[in-house]
């Protein structure tokens, strides 16, 4: 798996390679300067670090349940926190398992389900946007023309939403009792509070002293530190205090 891993990595990084080399040809060929086309790549690539973070943070996440590979080739090619954690727990829980991604999967079957769920969920988007992302837009165009507020609260309700599943789990998920600390309990709930206080806390310090570019690095950032809080939690407080859960 890890040669099949590597092999994936070394197509995605070829393919990047491939596309940069061109577009630097074409770029000469229409008169861009080398200095206008070396800023546009540092500043692309140093945008690149932040989603970096946060797909680093997505693999470590599903790396206890499902291995490090696994999530490791599904975020090198396409996807997110968002999809592939909640397809994995979904699948999980088809098959009788409360845990969802806090344990280990040990049976087979749950672990082939589970990637190609991840995988084959993933895959629909790219087959289906060349068909219909150009309906999909001019509706959309429509909508934001006549009512942009409705657009904008529609697209906020939809992100609110996926965001509401992930908090509710934190607060009130269920676990297993052969499992100690794999549902919602002290440690689930302080580490969810130390994301938000994090998030607020940077945006807060990008708007008051302007670093706009430090912006994209908010949430990821949040989503180690709130990881570190947990960590610290679990090293110096006691250990029924840490595993604590409200249901289990």
């Amino acid at each position: 798996m890890y040669l099949l891993g590597g092999m994936i990595v070394c197509f995605v990084v070829g393919q990047s390679l491939f596309f940069m080399i061109k577009a630097w040809r074409q770029g000469k060929k229409i008169g861009l300067s080398a200095s206008t086309m070396k800023n546009t790549v540092i500043s692309s690539a140093l945008f690149t670090v932040a989603p970096a973070i946060a797909i680093l943070a997505t693999v470590l996440s599903l790396a206890n349940a499902l291995g490090l590979v696994l999530p490791w080739i599904r975020l090198s090619v396409i996807g997110n926190i968002t999809y592939e954690a909640a397809a994995a727990e979904s699948v999980i829980a088809a098959f009788g398992i409360q845990s969802g991604v806090n344990a280990p999967v040990q049976d087979k079957a749950v672990f082939a389900a589970a990637a190609w769920a991840m995988t084959v969920g993933s895959i629909f988007p790219l087959v289906l946007m060349p068909f219909l992302v150009k309906r999909v837009q001019k509706k959309v165009g429509k909508v934001s023309e006549s009512n942009a507020k409705w657009a904008d609260t529609m697209a906020a309700a939809a992100f609110i939403g996926i965001m509401a599943a992930f908090i509710a789990q934190a607060a009130v998920g269920t676990g297993t009792a052969e499992v100690k600390g794999d549902g919602a309990g002290f440690s689930s709930v302080v580490t969810l509070l130390s994301a938000m206080m994090f998030m607020l806390g940077l945006q807060a310090l990008c708007k008051r002293f302007h670093w706009d570019k430090f912006e994209p690095f908010v949430m990821p950032l949040s989503m180690f530190l709130a990881m570190g809080v947990a960590v610290v939690c679990q090293q110096f407080l006691p250990a029924d205090l840490v595993l604590h859960e409200w249901r289990s």
